[in-house]
């Protein structure tokens, strides 16, 4: 089996990916980075050597969200969607979408959301 994890240029994207990679390491299975960052992704902050695919959208017609759900849907192999969340606003919420937010509820799969700086 394979885990997902939606990278953003955040500290929340971040977050999620190196919790993705403990989970990746720990349960033995692949890990696949969707990334959504428009730019080289950084695997500094990646220090047990977990390898990992990364996958980049060549569409510009799609958002990031629809992004990550054609990967979810192109991979069969995939068990979980690792995402990073933040607090948001009552405002922020009506105003403004949340990738991490419509991932956890349009996902047809099961979706683990971690914080970051709560590892």
């Amino acid at each position: 089996m394979t885990i997902a994890v939606a990278v953003t240029d955040s500290p929340e994207g971040r977050a999620a990916l190196e919790y993705a990679v403990h989970e990746a390491r720990q349960l033995d299975q692949n890990l696949v980075a969707v990334n959504l960052t428009h730019a080289e992704l950084d695997r500094s902050t990646i220090t047990d050597g977990q390898p990992f695919e990364v996958v980049v959208s060549e569409s510009s017609e799609l958002d990031e969200v629809e992004v990550v759900l054609q990967v979810l849907a192109d991979r069969t192999d995939i068990s979980r969607l690792v995402v990073g969340v933040r607090k948001r606003s009552p405002v922020g919420k009506a105003v403004l979408g949340s990738i991490a937010q419509r991932l956890i509820l349009e996902a047809p799969l099961p979706v683990l959301a971690v914080k970051a700086g709560a590892q």
